[in-house]
Order: C-alpha cells, then structure tokens, then sequence
C-alpha cells in the first residue's frame, strides 16, 4: 500500500517540560490533618515523666533477674559435670564448742600438807608466778598466794603448809620466812621446785 506523503514526512512529536510559569500553582495554607506528616502528641506533665521513670526501672530490674537467671543455669551447665565430695562439718569445725578446762591436779600425796603443797605446786605452774603480792592481776601467785588459793578458807592447814615450806626452804637457803625468799626470786622455777621438795617433807613426816 503506497504510503501518503504527508504522513512520510512529518516529524514525529516530542513532550516539551513544564515550565515553572505554565505548571499548576500548588494549594497554599494551612495543611489538614489528613494530610500533614508531622505528628501531634499532648505536652507531657510531670506525672507522666514519673510514670516512664517507674517503667524503665522496672524493665531495667526485669532485665537484670533475667540476665542473673541466665547466668546461673549456664554456671550449672558447665559445672554439671564436676564431682562434688559431701562435706562432713565434724572435720570443718574444729572450734571447741566449750571451753577448756585447766588440767586437773595431780593427787601423789595423802597426807593434808602434802596434799596442799603439791596443788599449791600446780596451781602455780598453770597461773604463773609472782613477786610482792599474794596475786597480780593477771593471776599469778606467790608461794604464800599459791597456798591459800588452794587451802579452801583452811587457815590451820594453810599455816601448817608454810612451817613444812619453811623447813624446805631453809635446808637450802637461809632465808628467814616464805616471803623474803619468794621475792628475792627472778622466776617461778625455784620456788615450783621448792614447793615439791615441801610437799615430799610434809609426806614423810606424816603431814
């Protein structure tokens, strides 16, 4: 079919831009809220800030129980396979539950006098000694000190056990009573030995 002349040679069309000066004028004025893109929200009061404050500790709180609760079947997890010994807490407390009590004193001797100067002995090596009092205040004795702390308020056997004493000590030395020997002593271990020595005399003797 023999093309028409006309349509052979127009040229073909072309969409020219819109200028800015032909293009529609845009709608002015306040935005209707269908349209708008900014959100609108009320002004926060102060209760409302209190109330967020309250929520987040508490979801901080909820999240760290969780975490704890977390780590601790991860702990048993990778412990479960460790052998555990039952502890046995007669070898775990080793404190005495009461106190100890000082030894007892020894019972050689019989005879009354023999019998005190030989207490008087222990008492002496287990609170200690002293010099210029009957006792300090740490509790050590002197020989005299020693005496009454274990005659009981018998102050005839008290004075029996002194005269025996005085006996010992004189075959020894020359002191003129129980006292200035005790006092002219630097330590306990002479006057320990001569309560011994008493209470073997006051055995033979029959006292």
């Amino acid at each position: 079919m023999p093309v028409s002349p006309s349509l052979a040679t127009a040229p073909p069309r072309t969409t020219a831009p819109v200028s800015p000066a032909t293009a529609p004028p845009r709608p002015t004025g306040p935005a209707s809220p269908a349209t708008s893109c900014v959100p609108t929200s009320p002004v926060p009061t102060a209760s409302d800030a209190a109330l967020g404050l309250e929520a987040r500790l508490a979801a901080v709180d909820a999240l760290m129980t969780l975490r704890l609760e977390e780590a601790a079947v991860a702990h048993e997890v990778r412990t479960a396979h460790l052998a555990v010994d039952p502890v046995d807490l007669a070898e775990v407390i080793t404190v005495p539950l009461a106190p100890a009590r000082p030894p007892a004193a020894p019972a050689a001797y019989r005879t009354p006098a023999a019998a005190l100067l030989e207490r008087a002995h222990h008492h002496m090596r287990t609170a200690g000694w002293c010099a210029g009092a009957l006792t300090d205040d740490d509790g050590s004795v002197c020989l005299l000190g020693a005496l009454h702390a274990e005659a009981g308020g018998d102050q005839d056997l008290v004075v029996d056990a002194s005269a025996i004493l005085l006996d010992a000590i004189r075959r020894r030395f020359h002191d003129e009573s129980v006292p200035a020997f005790n006092d002219r002593q630097r330590s306990g271990a002479v006057p320990e030995r001569m309560l011994l020595e008493a209470a073997r005399l006051a055995d033979t003797r029959g006292r």
